[in-house]
């Protein structure tokens, strides 16, 4: 049979793990933010620029051909901007799982043993 003090500890120990993954949870939330915030400011500058660049155009022709080069430089950024924040979502994910899965692992070991234990009396 688990004794008080063993439950006790295996329940701190759970609000620890619980703690340690809010904490790797939120750190790859703020850099998803970051990430984020950074891309978009990016996208912004770049915006401008093309919306400048399509009005100085002199010709029909080269506003088409400026608006299609940014069209395919939007494309390939935003599609490279999720790969980016896909990578760090599932490197969070990881980080945070980490801290509950030894923990459940520890408790699932120490109710076995005493298990074990209480079958043996």
């Amino acid at each position: 049979m688990i004794k008080f003090d063993e439950f006790q500890s295996i329940n701190k120990d759970g609000v620890e793990a619980f703690i340690a993954s809010a904490t790797a949870w939120t750190k790859g939330m703020q850099a998803i933010a970051i990430e984020s915030a950074d891309f978009s400011r990016k996208a912004f500058e770049k915006n401008a620029q093309a919306f400048e660049k399509v009005l100085g155009a002199k010709s029909l022709d080269k506003a088409v051909e400026a608006q299609q080069g940014f069209a395919k430089d939007t494309y390939e950024s935003y599609v490279g901007q999720l790969n980016k924040i896909g990578e760090i979502y599932l490197t969070t994910a990881r980080e945070a799982y980490k801290p509950i899965e030894t923990q459940l692992t520890q408790s699932a070991n120490s109710v076995a043993s005493a298990a074990k234990a209480a079958t043996k009396v």
